[in-house]
């Protein structure tokens, strides 16, 4: 039976939009007053179910300019005055994050004779006396056969680590240890293949130095003659990790912890895909110093799956922004159950 009555239709109408309204509005106090989203109804960056590229404050953008700025310079090997320039842009990054910063000038003896070289070190304190470093080499290799520009080799890693050195200093975090962002000098081998000449040892003639290591070589040794080492909880090296197609392998020789804290903080802000359940073969890098040392170390690094290693087209084209977002993200929020790990193994 049809009911054909214009006062009930039009109250019927009216009872619709209404209610449309009253939706709505109930839709919109739900995601304001919603305590899991923010204004933008993204959820919180400290969400475990945070969606990838809205983890962290890590600007993959900025940290890749860091890279453009070093391949700009052109080959950076120790001693260089490439290598001069790059360590001066290093310095006004820091100085402008604010944070406290040390050089450490020395000479190695290599292959090619006595070069100068340069560690850097910035500082953000903590609420105790233990240290985190995160670290990267920012000098490039030595190649005289052609242009070598190292902007995943070096310069990846330090555009990584300057973005989040700025990071961390510009949080207002209350971080339970120290870190220590450390630029190694002098990483790389002045052979162009690591066992193709002897370095000259002059403490011990029949002992010949490794042709590469100097920078963290040597930092190590410092820490030791000031008795600082055990202060040292825990050591990150970034090498390697910027290629647009990012494939992270578990470093054999890295401390198990470490990998497994990393890794699973991947998997847990979907970037499970690009820290992969596979070995990576890395021999000697800046993290070998520590760990023979006996400090716990990590050295996340793409070299097995990189095909321009130490080759002439190792070249800006093939950094990535997400790629560095990324490894950035992922250590970023590591950082709190690392130093959680810490807190609970005091020395």
């Amino acid at each position: 039976m049809e009911i054909d009555h214009p006062l009930l239709s039009k109250d019927s109408l009216y009872l619709s939009r209404m209610f449309v309204v009253g939706v709505l509005l109930l839709s919109l106090l739900i995601l304001v007053g919603c305590p899991g989203a923010n204004k933008s109804g993204e959820p919180p960056v400290n969400s475990t179910a945070a969606s990838p590229g809205k983890i962290s404050v890590f600007d993959g953008g900025r940290a890749f300019e860091h890279v453009r700025k070093q391949v700009e310079f052109g080959p950076r090997p120790p001693g260089s005055p490439e290598l001069e320039k790059t360590r001066a842009y290093i310095l006004n990054q820091l100085k402008s994050y604010g944070l406290k910063i040390t050089t450490d000038e020395f000479h190695a003896t290599t292959p090619v004779g006595d070069r100068k070289m340069v560690n850097i070190t910035a500082e953000l304190t903590g609420e105790s006396s233990d240290v985190v470093i995160v670290s990267s080499h920012y000098d490039t290799k030595f190649v005289d056969r052609f242009k070598f520009v190292g902007a995943n080799d070096g310069g990846a890693s330090t555009g990584e680590l300057l973005e989040l050195a700025r990071v961390m200093a510009a949080s207002k975090q209350q971080r339970k240890v120290a870190y220590w962002f450390v630029f190694f000098d002098g990483e790389e081998a002045f052979c162009f293949d690591w066992d193709q000449c002897h370095n000259p040892n002059p403490a011990d003639p029949k002992t010949p130095l490794p042709d590469n290591l100097y920078g963290s070589r040597h930092y190590v040794e410092q820490l030791i003659e000031k008795n600082e080492l055990k202060r040292l909880r825990a050591m990150i090296l970034f090498d390697l990790m910027g290629y647009k197609d990012l494939r992270l392998g578990r470093d054999e020789l890295s401390t198990t912890w470490l990998v497994d804290t990393v890794w699973q903080t991947a998997k847990q802000i979907g970037y499970g895909k690009y820290f992969v359940d596979a070995r990576e073969g890395v021999g000697d890098d800046d993290h070998a110093p520590f760990l023979r040392a006996g400090v716990d170390a990590l050295d996340i690094i793409q070299l097995s799956t990189y095909p321009y290693w130490h080759t002439k087209d190792d070249t800006l084209d093939k950094v990535s922004a997400k790629s560095l977002k990324i490894v950035g993200d992922t250590v970023l929020m590591s950082l709190p159950k690392i130093e959680e790990r810490i807190q609970n193994h005091p020395r």
